[in-house]
């Protein structure tokens, strides 16, 4: 591979600002200034390139890139041959069909020989010809809740977070054709040299998302209340449990789930632990 190594971030959008941090959280610092596009990270020696979320499956079929941080819908869309090498847990939302919420359309097969406005032309008809319905594919740019009421389709087929821009329009949905985050994609068919980074940067990046809703639980025990504190810990595994010098005491230490710390310290200290102490976790490969 004659030139370097090329990752794509998203420019903008709901995905930019998270990537970014997962990126630099990751160790791949980049310097964003003004309009700039690209910058080089030197710990990782490679470039980063800003794109339009829709225009990275295009720079990767093309093979412009080697690794991409990109939204699943785009993705599946654009219907390129590239690699879903793992789920990053932000930018979740739906691709959803709804329709008037006054109108006569309850069910998806209802929509045979009706129009549906949509941004994903390519989804949106597979997931009609899968269900056996026939529909006209109107296709949009942006706005697309407004084609129903200005009577330019019968149907539309969008992106929902919070569904809060369907209610706000007079729209329900009646169907979920996919549920959609940031993955991070690879171009198929790498050289070894390329395929060597882009697994590197896969364990560094999904051991940074894996280590976000967890945290590392030290405490001492008592000979005495040991195996009952142990039995309270739900670690990731089993907790290492290590004598301390004095004698008559354990260390025990353990990786658990963010949501379990608070409903832990205070049966973990009636049980006997002392000395607890809760620590964040950069990076974790289970």
């Amino acid at each position: 591979m004659s030139r370097p190594y090329r990752l794509a971030l998203p420019s903008k959008g709901r995905l930019q600002a998270p990537a970014m941090e997962l990126a630099r959280s990751a160790g791949i610092e980049v310097a964003v200034s003004g309009r700039a596009l690209s910058s080089h990270c030197s710990q990782w020696d490679i470039e980063v390139l800003f794109a339009r979320t829709g225009d990275i499956p295009v720079w990767l079929a093309d093979g412009a890139v080697d690794a991409a941080v990109a939204g699943r819908n785009d993705v599946i869309e654009h219907g390129s041959p590239v690699r879903e090498l793992a789920r990053l847990g932000f930018g979740q939302c739906e691709l959803r069909l709804a329709v008037p919420v006054d109108g006569p359309i309850e069910r998806v097969e209802q929509l045979v020989g009706r129009r549906v406005a949509t941004s994903y032309p390519r989804t949106t008809a597979a997931h009609l010809d899968s269900a056996g319905v026939s529909a006209e594919i109107t296709t949009l740019g942006g706005s697309v809740e407004l084609a129903p009421r200005l009577s330019a389709a019968d149907a539309v087929c969008d992106l929902v977070s919070s569904g809060d821009t369907l209610r706000a329009n007079g729209l329900r949905s009646i169907a979920t054709v996919l549920k959609s985050e940031a993955v991070l994609v690879a171009a198929a068919g790498q050289s070894q040299r390329a395929a060597g980074v882009t697994a590197e940067l896969t364990t560094v990046l999904t051991s940074v998302v894996a280590a976000r809703d967890r945290r590392y639980l030290m405490l001492n025990a008592p000979d005495g209340s040991l195996d009952r504190i142990v039995e309270l810990l739900p670690g990731l595994d089993s907790p290492t449990v290590l004598p301390l010098a004095s004698g008559g005491m354990h260390a025990v230490h353990a990786v658990v789930s963010l949501s379990e710390v608070v409903g832990l310290l205070e049966p973990l200290r009636a049980a006997g632990a002392r000395s607890l102490l809760v620590l964040p976790i950069d990076n974790l490969i289970p």
